[in-house]
């Protein structure tokens, strides 16, 4: 049989890391298992037994067998690929209620098979049932190693979302070969027993609580990377201050949280503004920065092409090749096999590079331009691209520095094809100005939260809105999520409640073990007004829980990311006025307030491999595990940053981890393993090594058509050009005035009225100091009596 279907039902599954339950030794399936047929024994219609169903999709020679070549009893099912182009096939449970199994929310369920396979590329996929949206595809749980005798697959499920009623399963086949199989069981994981006792006061196991380091961070780090030894890469370079620039001063830190201790680094080149990104051998690359200061009247900011990798076992610099452009704020996307590709930023001579990177993972270095896929397009400053299941990269809309990108704000870019299609329903997509974008978790879901976000060109009030959007429906579109939750403002005079639509751009937003994300920091207004709020976003609800907020102001140049210990560190915040914030805090969540936590006893192995079973033992009964990327942050930014799900196969204190065989789930490198009890608990983190097959046998990843009938507007290559013309005041700071350390913004907030007496006053609520006028020119009206001196007494004395 040959056919090239589309998928039959709706893919627009819903996440599925709520609270989850205890983990126990499965009770024998046989004594409740709840799959109807599960022997294939009693014939159906359409050449298929009793509540079984044919299903699969793409381009592809097929067949479905009923044979004698059973595990127990006289049947088997067989599913053959002769040919495959794209897709799968796969035998399901009929999707009726007649036939599909109920099931609870908040529930989970041990699903076991006996199968035999003649290829690797086979895994049991799982569909549910919402009692709003019908049936829609959830996830894939484990890949089958090949088997030519009959071999016993098991594997938990997810807890099940709310709304959802019957679940579906069965085994995909999506490579040339078959997968033989019989005698299916389901059965019902026990309840959990009840909740830990809180060990902490009332407010924080609620709110969790912040608390403030007593040894500060030595440099002006706005770039902050979480290593594969638990330390942390703080990168300044000249930390934005010109002094240190024309001094040569370049600097980072190791900081240790196991002893709180900093250790400075030699930095060999201003870093400052540069892009970063774990590869996958644990090294840090670190991509262009800051070539020269803006001149008023002049030039804007430079950036060069150099290119290090840092190496966390030397704690040491090295060079790579450079760059084909000079690139300040670039992005920095890991691919899945293991390269990194960039888009955007400042070139050499201050005007923004429309010039592509990709750097080579198996040769070490960034490609020569003729090597690398070109749309000549500008994509701004921190574009947020993070990386699809089938390899293209999504566009959030999240960038720095004033108006978004032409269009809808949004795009998915694919590289193999060189095209651009728009995105649409961001909203407000020229006030996203330093928003957080994040892959929700788990990363199987293809869900991504946009949050917050402001325009420093405009300077209004930054904003509360969210947007969400679903990359495995056929046509994605983001919808409008929860505003982000309102906290305290400080506009000069002391924190006060925000108001009207107030919310912040400077978001940080962390991915946190127990699924939820912690959304941390900002401010209201360009290098100004810090705002006080910290909130937890559940995937599952899709609600913000506000939670103890960070008492240190987090604006711009401000980051937040997770610790192996399951904390939170934030650092970081360069106001306007060029002063910097050393203070470093740490954020306790609710969960560690929550009792003992589960230890990872033992990890049998350190380096894992795609579609892998890896066996882990812990000293009690956990929920869940996953994989949590380290951070590597700055500017509100981590497109890197993932939480991929490990179906279980639970048996007592061992337990199986069934890795994504999909790199582009989970791309190469080293990552967190957390396990997770029924409290929401986490482990302290394991370190493990994510890469490529074992075996030339080993699985191929199983993709889906996910985001596969775009509608929006398609480009492709544009015209060469050198360059895109940037304004020199991109940064939204005017450098008339002061030293180039400060920021006198170019637009005031909205609030201040358009005199000098009243942005004069501003300037001096927000510690401005004395500020010279560079040149002849006074293009903010700040000194009316042209003495050269900005905001003195004669230019604020009523006349």
């Amino acid at each position: 049989m040959r056919a090239t279907y589309r998928r039959r039902t709706a893919l627009v599954g819903v996440g599925a890391l709520t609270a989850g339950l205890l983990l126990t030794a499965p009770q024998p399936a046989e004594a409740a298992n709840l799959i109807k047929n599960p022997g294939f024994e009693t014939s159906g219609s359409d050449d298929m037994p009793y509540c079984w169903e044919k299903s699969g999709w793409g381009d592809n020679d097929f067949g479905f067998e009923t044979t004698s070549d059973a595990h127990s009893g006289s049947r088997a099912m067989k599913v053959t690929v002769t040919r495959r182009v794209s897709g799968d096939r796969k035998a399901m449970i009929t999707e009726s209620t007649d036939c599909a199994p109920g099931v609870s929310a908040g529930k989970q369920y041990d699903l076991g098979l006996w199968y035999r396979t003649t290829t690797p590329d086979a895994n049991i996929t799982l569909f549910r049932h919402d009692i709003t949206a019908g049936w829609q595809y959830w996830t894939d749980l484990k890949t089958l190693d090949m088997a030519s005798a009959w071999t016993q697959a098991t594997v938990r499920t997810p807890e099940v979302p709310a709304g959802t009623d019957r679940i579906t399963w069965g085994v995909s086949v999506y490579g040339t070969g078959s997968a033989t199989t019989d005698d299916y069981t389901m059965d019902q994981v026990p309840d959990p027993l009840p909740p830990a006792r809180c060990t902490g006061t009332d407010d924080q196991c609620a709110n969790g609580s912040w608390s403030v380091l007593p040894t500060q961070n030595p440099v002006r780090s706005m770039h902050s990377v979480v290593l594969d030894n638990g330390k942390v890469l703080l990168i300044a370079g000249s930390g934005n201050s010109e002094e240190n620039f024309g001094a040569g001063t370049f600097t980072s830190a190791v900081y240790d949280p196991a002893n709180g201790t900093y250790k400075v680094i030699s930095t060999p080149k201003d870093m400052f503004c540069a892009g970063h990104v774990q590869l996958q051998d644990g090294r840090v690359l670190v991509l262009s920065g800051n070539k020269a200061y803006p001149v008023a009247g002049g030039h804007g900011y430079e950036g060069f092409k150099d290119s290090y990798v840092f190496d966390p076992r030397t704690e040491t610099y090295s060079r790579t090749n450079d760059l084909n452009d000079g690139h300040w704020y670039p992005s920095a996307t890991e691919l899945g096999n293991g390269d990194v590709i960039s888009f955007g930023g400042l070139r050499e001579d201050s005007t923004g590079s429309v010039t592509a990177e990709r750097f080579s993972a198996a040769q070490n270095q960034w490609l020569p331009l003729s090597q690398v896929n070109q749309t000549w397009s500008y994509w701004g400053l921190y574009p947020a691209m993070i990386l699809m299941q089938d390899g293209r990269l999504f566009y959030t809309g999240s960038h720095v520095f004033g108006n978004n990108i032409p269009g809808t704000g949004a795009a998915i870019y694919d590289y193999d094809a060189n095209t651009v299609t728009q995105i649409p329903g961001l909203q407000n997509k020229d006030e996203r100005d330093q928003s957080a974008s994040v892959l929700l978790p788990p990363a199987q879901d293809q869900k991504v939260l946009t949050i917050g976000g402001g325009n420093i060109d405009s300077n209004p009030d930054a904003g509360r809105l969210t947007d969400l959007i679903d990359l495995k429906q056929p046509n994605p579109s983001y919808v409008a999520g929860p505003p982000v939750p309102q906290g305290t403002v400080d506009l000069g005079g002391g924190p006060r409640p925000e108001t009207g639509n107030q919310g912040k751009m400077y978001v940080s937003a962390v991915l946190l073990p127990d699924g939820k994300v912690l959304e941390t920091g900002g401010a209201l207004h360009n290098r100004a007004d810090p705002v006080y709020e910290s909130s937890f976003y559940d995937p599952g609800t899709s609600t913000f829980d506000p939670v103890a907020a960070d008492p240190e102001s987090r604006g711009y140049h401000s980051s937040a990311f997770l610790l192996p210990d399951g904390r939170v560190m934030a650092t970081g915040d360069n106001p306007g006025n060029g002063s910097w914030n050393h203070n470093v805090s740490i954020y306790t969540p609710p969960y560690l307030y929550k009792g003992t936590r589960p230890t990872i006893t033992s990890v049998i192995s350190q380096e894992w491999k795609y579609g892998d079973t890896q066996r882990i033992t812990v000293d009690r009964p956990v929920a869940r595990a996953e994989l949590i990327r380290p951070a590597a942050v700055t500017h509100s930014s981590d497109p890197n940053q993932r939480f991929v799900d490990l179906p279980l196969s639970v048996d007592g204190n061992n337990v199986d981890l069934n890795v994504t065989n999909n790199p582009d789930i989970a791309p190469p490198g080293w990552y967190m393993l957390f396990a997770v009890d029924a409290n929401g608990v986490p482990s302290v983190a394991r370190w493990v090594h994510l890469t490529g097959p074992a075996a030339l046998s080993a699985a191929s990843p199983h993709v889906h058509a996910f985001a596969d009938s775009l509608t929006g507007k398609v480009s492709g290559p544009g015209k060469k050009r050198a360059s895109q013309q940037v304004s020199p005041a991109i940064s939204g700071c005017d450098r008339h005035y002061g030293s180039v350390n400060v920021c006198v913004p170019t637009v005031f907030p909205p609030e201040v009225s358009r005199t000098a007496a009243a942005r004069c006053a501003w300037l001096q609520r927000n510690d401005y100091g004395r500020l010279k006028v560079n040149g002849g020119d006074d293009p903010l009206g700040l000194d009316p009596d042209r003495d050269g001196l900005a905001c003195g007494k004669g230019d604020v004395r009523r006349r």
